[in-house]
């Protein structure tokens, strides 16, 4: 797997953890705030303004209670009614189990199950009223219910990762592209003797004409002496033109323009000629 690809899927993984856990810190605070309206108009529904809806306790990721700071008593349809309500307005799932119970002992007084499916709703006995008494009320919200919006930006955030590796695929590929396939490899650069230039990365390096020649003749012999005569015959001679110093003057601007890339050099064999040495 390469660097490349490892690299996405850390941000990946990191911007999942990231949105899930601002996803959930957002959906308690609704829940939170959403069962003290809960808590407020059942105390209303008993003629009670005065008493205190105690803090909302989150016993887990999907599961909270509210508490009450007096006895009251339970009219199972008016529960049921101001819950819907109350979860609607605050765009909370519609998937959830209700239950009241008994601060003594524990026990459910009352229980039902709402589904966004309201034909597979359970809601027993709604005509039983709860005799005045000490509640607690218990939400169990099911897991599932935000698996879309979940996947949905899961699925951009892929979506922006792919785009964005193409994306730059092609720009390296234009700036490598430039009319010509005629290149040649030679350690972290590209050769493109045509053009008389030298790529690595998105740098371009140009070349001189001389420089361009004797470097597509090393290319051509990789580690392998080449020696002066030669070369000053196939540059120069055979251009009519023949400079005393001229090759070791071009040798050095070579040698400058490959010298970010250590696997590669042009050795100096000395009374010979040169190499080009390649890791």
């Amino acid at each position: 797997m390469s660097k490349r690809v490892i690299f996405y899927i850390s941000i990946f993984l990191i911007a999942t953890q990231f949105i899930s856990c601002k996803k959930n810190e957002g959906f308690t605070e609704k829940v939170k705030v959403s069962l003290r309206n809960v808590g407020h108009q059942l105390l209303l529904t008993n003629q009670d303004s005065t008493s205190l809806v105690l803090p909302i306790n989150e016993l887990s990721k999907y599961k909270h209670q509210l508490t009450f700071q007096s006895n009251l008593q339970v009219t199972p349809d008016s529960l049921v009614s101001i819950v819907k309500r109350s979860f609607s307005q605050s765009e909370l799932p519609a998937n959830y189990r209700i239950e009241v119970k008994e601060c003594l002992n524990d026990e459910v007084a009352y229980s039902y199950e709402m589904l966004q499916s309201e034909e597979n709703a359970i809601v027993p006995c709604k005509g039983r009223v709860l005799p005045t008494n000490c509640y607690f009320i218990e939400v169990q919200f099911f897991k599932n219910e935000n698996n879309t919006q979940y996947f949905f930006y899961g699925f951009l955030l892929i979506i922006s990762v792919l785009g964005f590796g193409v994306y730059q695929k092609k720009k390296r590929k234009a700036v490598v592209d430039t009319g010509s396939n005629n290149s040649q490899s030679l350690g972290k650069f590209m050769f493109y003797p045509e053009q008389n230039k030298l790529l690595k990365e998105a740098e371009e390096i140009p070349l001189s004409n001389k420089e361009c020649e004797l470097l597509t003749i090393f290319i051509h012999r990789p580690n392998e002496v080449i020696k002066r005569e030669e070369l000053m015959k196939k540059v120069w001679e055979e251009n009519g033109v023949v400079v005393g110093r001229s090759l070791d003057t071009y040798i050095s601007k070579l040698r400058k323009k490959l010298k970010d890339d250590t696997s590669i050099k042009i050795t100096n064999i000395h009374g010979v000629g040169y190499k080009l040495e390649i890791d």
